[in-house]
């Protein structure tokens, strides 16, 4: 790996470390906004959608409108798996126990990596892989005494968001030479199209709305948007590995902003995923630069 090479796999790690970060606001906001699921995933997906496709187009200027015109059928596949994502996550957590949905979320980075050797031929690392052991370790340590043996659909469910996310991260990983950002916002919308249908009322207070547009910008579209650079930078299955911080650091802000205190087994088990996580990251940051062999394409 080139120095330029390892600049922009660092610059990776940031990113979905960070788009993480974002997405582990979402116990806070499914908190305090009172509006039922459906409505929330409405909404959410409203403002999430029109966020991601305005950052797009003031990113992009006058090149947004032909890099639509030219998207293929790999952002459509993103597109179509993100959003099957978002609804299927959910309803994984509503139709089983969190225990089961959590511990079937963390084995995401060892899907990814089986997916992304059989389809792109890539291979991940050995630190990768005991990373990922050691966060689905501490995953099923934070679980302990929680409610198990929900339904087999809520099961199903969860199996189905980690292929989505498995999924989307190999293809933008594979497809890095098309813009995934409209994909993203487009993921947003889908999902609102599909929650329509299944809304009780589409009528929120000026307060809900400002919460969830807040929910719809913060926590989704800039999770999506750091994603959508970080992933392609970054070896598929280590994408995934990193996005996992959001699962201990969820109980994490519930407990700063609305003092909801989490269980022991919680706390050592999120400190096991953070450890874990933290440690794999300083290992890469600490990789000595092999001298520079021939220039690197920078992705854009």
């Amino acid at each position: 790996m080139t120095s330029l090479e390892q600049k922009q796999h660092r610059l990776g790690l940031i990113l979905v470390a960070f788009a993480a970060l974002a997405w582990s606001s979402g116990g806070i906001f499914t908190r305090i906004i009172p509006s039922d699921l459906m409505t929330l995933l409405f909404w959410r997906g409203i403002f999430s959608g029109s966020a991601v496709m305005l950052f797009f187009f003031a990113s992009e200027g006058r090149s947004a409108l032909r890099i639509l015109a030219g998207l293929r059928w790999p952002a459509l596949a993103v597109a179509g798996f993100s959003a099957l994502g978002m609804i299927t996550g959910i309803g994984a957590i509503r139709f089983t126990s969190v225990a089961d949905a959590m511990v079937i979320y963390a084995t995401v980075p060892f899907v990814t990596a089986g997916l992304a050797y059989l389809f792109i031929g890539e291979m991940p690392s050995r630190s990768t892989l005991i990373a990922s052991a050691v966060a689905l370790a501490g995953v099923t340590i934070m679980l302990l005494g929680s409610p198990w043996g929900g339904s087999m659909f809520g099961k199903f469910l969860a199996v189905l968001m980690s292929l989505s996310m498995a999924c989307f991260t190999v293809i933008m990983r594979r497809h890095r030479e098309v813009a995934m950002l409209p994909a993203m916002g487009a993921s947003a919308y889908l999902c609102s199209f599909v929650c329509f249908w299944f809304v009780s009322t589409l009528s929120v207070s000026t307060y809900e709305i400002g919460l969830i547009a807040l929910f719809g910008v913060l926590q989704n579209a800039l999770g999506l948007i750091l994603y959508a650079y970080g992933s392609r930078r970054v070896p598929a299955a280590e994408a995934t590995l990193i996005a996992a911080l959001e699962v201990p650091l969820t109980p994490f802000w519930v407990l700063v902003f609305i003092n909801e205190v989490p269980s022991v087994p919680t706390l050592i088990g999120g400190a096991v995923v953070l450890v874990a996580l933290f440690a794999h990251i300083l290992g890469e940051f600490r990789k000595t630069s092999p001298s520079e062999v021939q220039p690197f394409q920078v992705v854009p």
